[in-house]
């Protein structure tokens, strides 16, 4: 679960390292965002010469977090981290390459992009 002023780690190679959440978008007064959710996050840390620099204001996908996700079938995924992906307006990734597992329920809210990159499903 990622509230407000929750860190995440950004896994993908659009320039940011570190992420904190400053919003969760969906239905108003929300507030927590689990795994394929939208958030508003400032960058905390950001890799030199890259195009997004510190103190930026993105939105992202949820794509791991260390609270465990239950699915339907009674499997039980949980991470490490909470890790999340930089997406534009039009909900595609800014970067080329995802790091790390992402899990299966964000096909279900049309990121398959990010499935498509990412090298290993859950």
């Amino acid at each position: 679960m990622i509230q407000s002023q929750t860190y995440l780690n950004v896994a993908d190679n659009s320039g940011a390292r570190k992420l904190m959440c400053i919003r969760v978008l969906g239905v108003s007064n929300r507030e927590y965002a689990n795994i394929g959710d939208v958030i508003i996050a400032v960058i905390k840390e950001a890799e030199p010469n890259m195009s997004l620099e510190e103190s930026e204001v993105v939105r992202a996908v949820v794509i791991r977090t260390c609270k465990e996700l239950k699915r339907d079938d009674g499997m039980i995924i949980r991470s490490d981290d909470n890790a999340a992906v930089v997406i534009d307006q039009k909900r595609n990734p800014k970067g080329t390459r995802v790091f790390g597992p992402v899990t299966e329920e964000l096909r279900e809210f049309n990121f398959t992009k990010i499935i498509s990159l990412a090298p290993e499903v859950l």
